[in-house]
């Protein structure tokens, strides 16, 4: 393998982790149906766990173990402040190479929710 592939076959997995990387932060961040959860609606609903679960039964035990679970990891990504920014911009440094190289279109980089903002700042045309 020559020096140029191999630095070749790097900048693609460099460029597939940061697309990666950005695509799965805009499905963590995607509006969900519903009103929307704040901390203090996510540990009310905690605290009514813990009480349900003295009393519950087993099937109802492990149903809300695992609510609770995911409340948790929920809470603990509202409360991270996972920021898109730093992400978005990786993913503005790729995008069009990355495009190019996949044969990517703009059209499919808007169906799974890249907004235009970012495609234009990308250089990826319609």
């Amino acid at each position: 393998m020559t020096a140029a592939h191999k630095e070749a076959l790097a900048q693609g997995r460099n460029e597939s982790r940061v697309v990666r990387a950005y695509l799965e932060a805009l499905d963590a961040h995607k509006p969900k149906r519903g009103r929307k959860r704040t901390p203090d609606s996510i540990e009310r609903r905690l605290h009514a766990i813990e009480a349900e679960l003295e009393a519950a039964d087993p099937l109802n035990r492990v149903r809300l173990t695992q609510e609770r679970m995911n409340l948790q990891d929920e809470l603990a990504l509202l409360e991270s402040g996972n920021d898109l920014g730093e992400l978005e911009a990786q993913f503005i440094d790729v995008a069009a190479s990355y495009s190019e190289r996949q044969g990517i279109s703009y059209a499919a980089w808007r169906e799974i929710g890249v907004a235009p903002a970012v495609l234009r700042s990308a250089g990826v045309a319609r």
